[in-house]
C-alpha cells in the first residue's frame, strides 16, 4: 500500500490584502471571495482523497479556533488535530511544531504536506501527478517545494530556479529569488527555468526536523518544547505559550530552504494563486464579454476590464475601466487593478486613525464556539444582531449591567433561560430578557438556530458580559 500523507494546513494569517472582505479578526483563508465556499473549506477539498491523505491537521492562531472548527463540520471533514499558535512567529515555528506534532503521532517517516490554507488551485491531474512525484521526491530524503511554471512576469511572487535532474522526477533546487522588479521578472520567465514558489511543501517528519535542528536550531527548540508542553482544550491542541514565543520570528524559507542542500523543486502546471490581491481575483475569476467580473449584487453599464463585487447594498457602476470596486456590509472599496497590491498600505492608513480602526480589525460575522453573530445595524443605545447556535449547542450563562435584550425567533426552537424560568421559544416568537437577570440560550433541535436580537442600553461592548456556567471554559 502506497503511504498516506498528511496534510498540514497553515491557517494562521491575520492578512488584510482583501479588504474589505478580509479583516484581522476574519482573514482571506475564512471568507467567500468568489465561491460560494471560503478558501480555507476548498483547501480541506483539496486534500479529502482517503487513497492520497490522512485526515489533516491544521495549525492556526488561537483567535480563528471555532472558525477552522466550524468550517470543517460544514465541509463535513475529520480533523486529525488543531494545533493553536499562542502568538505568530511566521512558518518556521508553525512547521516544526506540526513536525514535531505528526512524529510523536505518525512516526518518524510520517511524510507532511504543508499547505497554505487561502490560494486557489487547480487539484485536477497536474495537481495529482505533482504530488506523486513530491512524495517519491520526498522519500528519498529531499524537502520538496512546488514550483508553478508562470504564465506573466509577475512581480508578487518569490522564484524557483531548478537545478539537475533527480531520478524521481524533481529537480534540485538551484537558487531563490525574492520578489523580483519587472525587468528580472521578465528575464526569468523568458529563460524557462525558473517556476513561482508556491510556498507548498513535501518531506518526512525526520528529515525536516533533521533540516530544522542542524539551520535553526532555536527554532527547533521552541518547537519542541512548545509540542511536549502543550495542552489539549477541548478539540485543541494548545501548544505552551513560554515555549513558543521563545522562536526566532522567521520563515521556512529563510529558516531551510534557502540554507539546506536537500532541497528539491518539482515543476507543475497546475493552475495557482495565492490571491494575494484584489487583481489576481480579477485574473482567476470567469469574466463577461467585455473583461469584467461581477460577483454579488451588482449590476455594470459601459465598464470594462474591472472587478464589482458586493456581499451587500446593490452596486452600479457606470463608464469606468480596470478597477475594482468592492463592497462588504459596512465598508466600500473603489481603487485601480494595477494599483490593487497597495490595498495593504490603505489598511494601514485606516487602522492608524480612531475613527476607521475598527473597519480594519472587526468583521460584522464572528465565530464563537456555539456559532456565532453577524452585526446588522448599530445605533445611539441599540444595536441589531443575527444570532446563529448550532444543534445541541448553547451560550453560557450570564448576565449583562448596562443593557437589555429582545430575542425573536425567525429558524429553528430555542430553549430559553431567563432567571428561575426556561421557556421554549418557536419561529415568530419573542422573549425579552431585562437587564441584570441571569440568562442563557439553548438549541434543542436538528437545525442551526436562527435569532434577531435587539440590544438596547447605555453601552453594548461584548466585555459587558459576565458568565457563571460555560461548557466551553471561557470565563
Amino acid at each position: 500500500m502506497t503511504q498516506k500523507i498528511i496534510p498540514v494546513i497553515m491557517a494562521g494569517g491575520k492578512g488584510t490584502r482583501l479588504w474589505p472582505l478580509s479583516r484581522s479578526s476574519a482573514p482571506k483563508q475564512f471568507i467567500q471571495v468568489v465561491d460560494e465556499t471560503s478558501l480555507f473549506q476548498q483547501t480541506l477539498a483539496r486534500v479529502a482523497d482517503p487513497a492520497v491523505y490522512e485526515p489533516p491537521v491544521v495549525i492556526t492562531n488561537q483567535d480563528f479556533r471555532f472558525n477552522v472548527a466550524e468550517q470543517a463540520r460544514e465541509s463535513g471533514v475529520i480533523l486529525s488535530a488543531i494545533l493553536l499558535e499562542p502568538v505568530a512567529r511566521n512558518t518556521a515555528a508553525a512547521i516544526a511544531a506540526a513536525a514535531f506534532y505528526l512524529r510523536s503521532r505518525f512516526g518518524q517517516e510520517s511524510i507532511l504536506q504543508l499547505l497554505a490554507s487561502d490560494h486557489q488551485i487547480d487539484a485536477g491531474c497536474d495537481w495529482l501527478k505533482a504530488i506523486e512525484t513530491a512524495r517519491q521526491t520526498a522519500n528519498s530524503g529531499k524537502i520538496v517545494t512546488f514550483g508553478i511554471k508562470p504564465t506573466e512576469p509577475a512581480t508578487g511572487y518569490g522564484y524557483i530556479e531548478q537545478g539537475d535532474a533527480l531520478p524521481t522526477g524533481a529537480n534540485k533546487v538551484k537558487k531563490f529569488v525574492e520578489k523580483p522588479p519587472l525587468a528580472a521578472a521578465e528575464e526569468m520567465l523568458a529563460d524557462g527555468n525558473f517556476f513561482w514558489n508556491s510556498g507548498i511543501f513535501m518531506s518526512r517528519s525526520d528529515q525536516l526536523l533533521s533540516e530544522l535542528k542542524a539551520y535553526a536550531p532555536a527554532v527547533y527548540g521552541a518547537a519542541d518544547n512548545a509540542v511536549t508542553k502543550a495542552a489539549i482544550d477541548l478539540d485543541f491542541v494548545r501548544l505552551d505559550a513560554e515555549s513558543f514565543q521563545a522562536s526566532p520570528d522567521i520563515s521556512i524559507d529563510y529558516a531551510v530552504m534557502e540554507k539546506t542542500e536537500n532541497a528539491a523543486v518539482v515543476a507543475s502546471s497546475f493552475a495557482w494563486s495565492d490571491l494575494g490581491s484584489w487583481d489576481a481575483v480579477w485574473k482567476l475569476a470567469n469574466k463577461d464579454d467585455r473583461g469584467n467580473v461581477v460577483i454579488g449584487n451588482a449590476t455594470v453599464i459601459k465598464t470594462e476590464n474591472s472587478l464589482v463585487l458586493s456581499r451587500a447594498s446593490h452596486l452600479a457602476v457606470q463608464g469606468l475601466k480596470d478597477v475594482a470596486v468592492i463592497a462588504s456590509e459596512d465598508a466600500v472599496y473603489v481603487g485601480r487593478l494595477d494599483q490593487a497590491q497597495e490595498v495593504g498600505k490603505l489598511v494601514k492608513h485606516l487602522s492608524a486613525a480612531a475613527a476607521t480602526a475598527n473597519l480594519t480589525e472587526t468583521h460584522p460575522t464572528c465565530y464563537r464556539p456555539w456559532g456565532g453573530y453577524t452585526s446588522i445595524l448599530n445605533g445611539d443605545r441599540f444595536q441589531v444582531k443575527r444570532l446563529f447556535v448550532l444543534p445541541g449547542k448553547k451560550l453560557s450563562l450570564q448576565k449583562h449591567f448596562h443593557r437589555s435584550e429582545h430575542w425573536i425567533c425567525v429558524k429553528g426552537t430555542a430553549e430559553v433561560t431567563v432567571g428561575d424560568t426556561t421557556t421554549i421559544v418557536r419561529e415568530n416568537e419573542s422573549v425579552y430578557i431585562p437587564q441584570g437577570d441571569l440568562h442563557r440560550l439553548y438549541n434543542p433541535g436538528k437545525i442551526t438556530l436562527e435569532m434577531i436580537e435587539v440590544q438596547t442600553g447605555s453601552y453594548l461592548g461584548e466585555d459587558d458580559i459576565v458568565r457563571f456556567s460555560d461548557e466551553f471554559g471561557r470565563e
